[in-house]
């Protein structure tokens, strides 16, 4: 993205009818750490990246409680989503106060999209550089919603925005169809595992991520450190465990197939570098 004459102003149109501030806050949640959301019939489990800046600074925070049913998980400036998160716990003590009864995640997520949107269409205003994963849980059931810079709003099974996300939605994308039916446990491993994802190859810890819950009968809280670790080293184990037996597998086809594979590569070379360089760039 290059600036140019059309992106001044958060008003003006391009000839290709863009909006290039609009866009550039899009960046800026691409460009934040990775946060993701799943959730089942009955519950919603937020996880996050939250890396310090350095190593004599804590971390900051990017998963808000917003009522006992709805919890915010957020990619982009930490800033805007701190202010708009403290938005919806407003907007969550009104409406209880007036009608004695819990915000539907569905109408807060509209009034916070309503929110986004006037940003675009205010000069003297910008939009806000945040996306927001929105997990809530009311009488219709478990949601898990995203609210975008733009003013638009989506609901999923399971999503994931941040840098480095595509990896994490390529998991989410293999598993999305036994979320639905998944346990508390299993949303857990799924989005610890999604978060690991995202890392490429770090190891990861209970000092670098962040994981909350809400469901029935389980109001949103953020799991501490050390329950997060020690499902994190049963996930580990499992792993671990699975590795040897994959290559007591793989060896034996090696042997018997040695004498063939080997001049493959050369073969192989000029014809599959041009595809290659080609497939990389969108998978990233």
């Amino acid at each position: 993205m290059f600036r140019n004459q059309y992106d001044t102003d958060v008003t003006t149109w391009s000839p290709a009818g863009r909006l290039f501030q609009v866009e550039y806050a899009m960046e800026a949640v691409k460009q934040g750490s990775a946060a993701i959301g799943l959730r089942s019939k009955t519950h919603v489990v937020l996880a996050c990246v939250n890396k310090a800046n350095s190593e004599l600074s804590s971390h900051q925070k990017k998963i808000f409680k917003v009522d006992d049913h709805i919890g915010v998980a957020i990619s982009g400036l930490t800033a805007d989503g701190r202010v708009l998160s403290r938005y919806m716990r407003s907007e969550c003590i009104n409406y209880s106060y007036t009608y004695e009864s819990p915000l539907p995640v569905g109408r807060l997520v509209v009034q916070l999209a309503d929110k986004a949107q006037v940003c675009t269409q205010r000069s003297w205003k910008r939009p806000y550089g945040v996306g927001l994963l929105v997990g809530g849980l009311d009488e219709s059931g478990a949601h898990l919603y995203y609210n975008c810079p733009s003013g638009n709003y989506f609901e999923y099974q399971a999503f994931a925005i941040g840098s480095r996300s595509q990896a994490a939605k390529t998991y989410l994308e293999r598993r999305f169809e036994n979320f639905k039916d998944s346990s508390r446990d299993d949303l857990i491993k799924d989005a610890l595992i999604a978060t690991r994802e995202t890392l490429q190859g770090e190891k990861l810890t209970s000092s670098i991520c962040t994981i909350a819950i809400l469901g029935v009968g389980e109001p949103f809280h953020i799991l501490d450190r050390e329950t997060v670790q020690k499902l994190i080293n049963e996930f580990e184990i499992v792993k671990e465990d699975d590795v040897p037996a994959a290559d007591q597998d793989i060896e034996p086809d090696q042997g018997d197939s040695a004498a063939a594979a080997a001049p493959e590569p050369a073969a192989r070379t000029d014809q599959g570098s041009a595809p290659e360089q080609g497939v990389a760039p969108m998978d990233i």
